[in-house]
């Protein structure tokens, strides 16, 4: 079969790529990813692997249509915060709704793991996470074809977003998750921001682009700085420092990430080493669950969603030799016991014991178990990913991000069609 328009492409932007040299070319410095994963995963495609082609198909077709996207502000909202500055960044908490039975429905009352519709009506949080989405995106496409109009487009968003004086967001969360009768922001809301990290590795894979400037990035780090102290000194800050289940993981995450990127290694130190015990022995018990993310009305995604956290905390460790994936906690517990705890549900056969009143697509456990393999060397996570999750996992950038053994390609039978299910990102706050 001849391989068509799209495909052609595909291979014509990554041979261009790298016969010019282009600056997305150089292994990038990453801190939730791993730079000799995906710089693999790259030298793989230039020699034309077609094990991880579809997830490349996939990738490019998700960056084309991301061309247009945005750009976002926090300027777009008619809503004003409290402060009367459109510049502040405001979000309503996702679980709380009106109370059918006042007059004005306020107090809202909180209904744990039903998302109000509201939150999607000309608040700031929908428009941070597409912005975050399409940078993602748009930098990893770059990051694998050295193609520029994927770096301009994400820098204008970053630009929109942080550095513009008409546009930029202030750099704090002191209106976020409002809920309406209560209060007017809250700790908890920090967890919006969680994909920051994410974030910090997307600027990294720009550099080299003469798009991401040296004022940008000089622009970007001065905004970062002040967030950094923002959360580290602020009452919603401290709050959330002290939250005991995934927004404390989340906390230390972001702050941790932001520290290494700011080139703060000390501090990062200081927040990974805390996270042993502050986390890692007060979450996870010696058989690996999570009793306070089991006591949710979604307790498998919420067990998934913190142990997100976790493995990126261990993933940042590694920049400053603070070994979270091998710590057990003087009661038992550890990140390889949580992932075993939850691994075999990547079998949607397997009924969950606990209460999960909507359905999680197992592709949420495939960068899991990936780092998993990579961080123990354990052939069963493996054993996950190609007998229960293979049809996900072909066109997940999983498979770019963290790249397979050469050789460890789908049966005939494993190639059907996705669900939109299958491909839906639960999203959890």
């Amino acid at each position: 079969m001849r391989p068509g328009p799209l495909r052609c492409a595909v291979w014509l932007q990554l041979a261009v790529a790298c016969v010019a040299g282009a600056g997305a070319a150089q292994d990038p410095a990453l801190l939730t990813l791993r730079s000799e994963e995906v710089s693999r995963a790259r030298t793989r495609l230039e020699r034309g692997d077609t094990l991880l082609r579809p997830a490349l198909d996939r990738l490019l077709r998700e960056a084309d249509s991301a061309l247009t996207a945005g750009p976002f502000s926090v300027m777009d909202k008619t809503r004003v915060p409290p402060s009367g500055d459109r510049h502040d960044y405001i979000s309503l908490a996702p679980y709380w709704w009106p109370d059918r039975r006042k007059p004005d429905g306020l107090p809202y009352i909180r209904k744990d793991g039903e998302r109000n519709p509201e939150t999607q009506a000309d608040y700031d949080s929908p428009r941070l996470g597409r912005m975050i989405g399409a940078v993602n995106t748009l930098a990893l496409a770059y990051y694998f074809t050295g193609s520029e109009r994927y770096a301009q487009h994400a820098a204008q968003l970053l630009r929109a977003w942080f550095l513009d004086p008409a546009t930029r967001m202030n750099p704090n969360l002191e209106y976020a998750q409002t809920i309406p009768g209560i209060t007017g922001g809250r700790g908890t809301g920090i967890i919006d921001t969680r994909e920051l990290p994410r974030l910090l590795d997307d600027i990294a894979l720009l550099k080299g682009s003469p798009s991401w400037t040296v004022r940008d990035r000089q622009g970007m780090r001065e905004w970062l700085t002040a967030y950094l102290q923002w959360l580290r000194t602020s009452r919603n800050g401290r709050d959330e420092f002290a939250a005991p289940n995934n927004h404390g993981s989340w906390y230390d995450a972001q702050t941790a990430a932001l520290a290494l990127f700011l080139s703060q290694p000390e501090v990062a130190r200081e927040i990974l080493e805390s996270s042993k015990m502050r986390r890692i022995a007060r979450q996870i018990e010696p058989d690996g669950s999570q009793p306070l993310e089991l006591a949710r009305t979604r307790s498998l995604d919420y067990s998934v969603f913190n142990l997100e956290a976790l493995m990126q905390l261990a993933e940042l460790g590694r920049n400053v030799d603070v070994d979270l994936w091998h710590y057990e906690a003087p009661g038992g517990g550890s990140i390889r016991k949580a992932l075993d705890y939850l691994a075999p549900y990547a079998d949607t056969s397997r009924k969950w014991p606990g209460r999960q009143i909507t359905p999680m697509s197992p592709s949420r456990l495939l960068a899991m178990l990936r780092l998993g393999e990579l961080a123990y060397g354990d052939p069963r996570y493996r054993a996950f990913i190609d007998h229960v999750a293979a049809p996900l996992a072909r066109v997940q950038r999983v498979q770019l991000l963290y790249p397979p053994p050469e050789g460890a390609g789908l049966a005939p039978a494993d190639a059907r069609p996705l669900s939109p299910a299958d491909s839906r990102d639960d999203e959890i706050r």
